[in-house]
């Protein structure tokens, strides 16, 4: 990859509500579905980062809702499928803890994202998060990247219900809309 077209050392992205309709809690593979702008927004994405990892609170699995097994089989199914479209994904990052549980993994604790950043050697200062919650764009306000609040997801009830409490970078109607964004950005 043409390292002038590098902007970020990784992109990090929420899974539920910002690659995926989230209609609660998804506890099987037969109930996972991209948006249909996911694979297109992504293959965007990764020309502007070498990593693209996900980073997914999943705390259905610590309430009894979904077992591991059905979450590494919805993850194995997410990852063939970018693969698929040949989208690389650096790491797949999961908190099966509770809220209220002092993790030190669960966003929007750092816990995850230090650990990629251990993984793949990043300046976590010079990542974007992306993502549709008010935990995604806190964790990326206190790692000091840039953020990304879609629309998609709660999108909509975070920018309305926590306008004060988070300081997106960017507020987008969805990852489509802000893949365009960054790489017309990008090319000025």
């Amino acid at each position: 990859m043409d390292n002038n077209s590098i902007k970020y050392d990784a992109i990090f992205l929420d899974r539920d509500g910002t690659l995926n309709p989230d209609p609660g809690y998804i506890s099987s593979v037969k109930d996972f579905s991209f948006y249909p702008f996911t694979i297109s927004a992504l293959q965007k994405l990764s020309s502007l980062t070498n990593h693209l990892c996900i980073v997914t609170n999943q705390s259905g699995v610590s309430r009894g809702l979904i077992k591991k097994n059905e979450l590494e089989k919805i993850h194995s199914y997410l990852i063939e499928s970018l693969e698929n479209e040949n989208i690389s994904i650096s790491g797949l990052y999961v908190c099966i803890d509770l809220p209220g549980s002092n993790s030190k993994r669960r966003k929007p604790s750092p816990g995850m994202f230090i650990e990629a950043a251990e993984n793949l050697s990043l300046s976590l200062d010079r990542c974007l998060m992306i993502g549709d919650s008010v935990h995604d764009i806190l964790a990326g306000n206190r790692l000091n990247m840039e953020t990304m609040l879609v629309l998609t997801g709660l999108g909509h009830k975070t920018v309305k219900n926590y306008s004060s409490e988070i300081n997106a970078t960017f507020i987008v109607k969805d990852l489509m809309k802000g893949a365009e964004m960054l790489l017309e950005l990008q090319n000025k």
